[in-house]
């Protein structure tokens, strides 16, 4: 089942399963180029997000993404991929393996027809749908002006509550914005 609020009159095209536990997902969302710090707190946060029962919805990407989906699959949850392009176009081409490890532990999802290119407008549409689809969006680290920064504006138009870690130019920025800061994944999950 698709969260209540998603009101759209795209098409979802979907490989993998939703399910009714899918309505308690936050998007775990940031850089394509994360630090080590980075790399660390996404491992840390989706870990103790798993363990509450979170579904992970995240974009796929390289960096901050890649990583989310794979911790919450090592984790034993579940995990939802919103694509860019079609259902069938799997970008970036190296995560070809972990695109059939997320259809087999939660879902592979897209507003766009088969065969749709990844290209630039099409990511900002996909973080549209990772913001209707999740409860919360939590941002790791990033840049200011990038798509992190555009999932989380979406989310406030929303009324989705943004969640970031301070330390990175974007959620320090986010955060100045008014997003909730948090340090530790328990932070989160005593605000969730």
């Amino acid at each position: 089942m698709l969260n209540a609020k998603l009101k759209t009159n795209t098409d979802l095209y979907i490989l993998g399963k939703l399910k009714e536990e899918d309505k308690k997902a936050i998007a775990v969302v940031g850089t394509r180029m994360p630090s080590t710090r980075g790399k660390k707190l996404t491992e840390e946060f989706v870990q103790e997000l798993v363990k509450n029962g979170f579904t992970i919805i995240s974009g796929m990407a390289r960096g901050i993404d890649t990583i989310a989906h794979k911790t919450a699959i090592d984790s034993g949850g579940r995990t939802i991929a919103v694509l860019g392009s079609g259902i069938d176009v799997i970008y970036p081409y190296e995560n070809k393996e972990l695109y059939y490890s997320i259809i087999k532990n939660g879902a592979v999802v897209s507003g766009f027809p088969n065969g749709t290119k990844p290209i630039g407008k099409n990511f900002l549409a996909r973080n549209q749908l990772i913001v209707k689809l999740s409860k919360a969006v939590l941002v790791i680290e990033g840049l200011k002006r990038s798509g992190t920064i555009s999932t989380a504006n979406h989310a406030a138009n929303e009324g989705v509550d943004v969640y970031a870690v301070p330390g990175s130019e974007a959620t320090d920025w986010l955060i100045g914005e008014g997003a909730v800061s948090v340090i530790s994944p328990i932070d989160l999950i005593n605000l969730m």
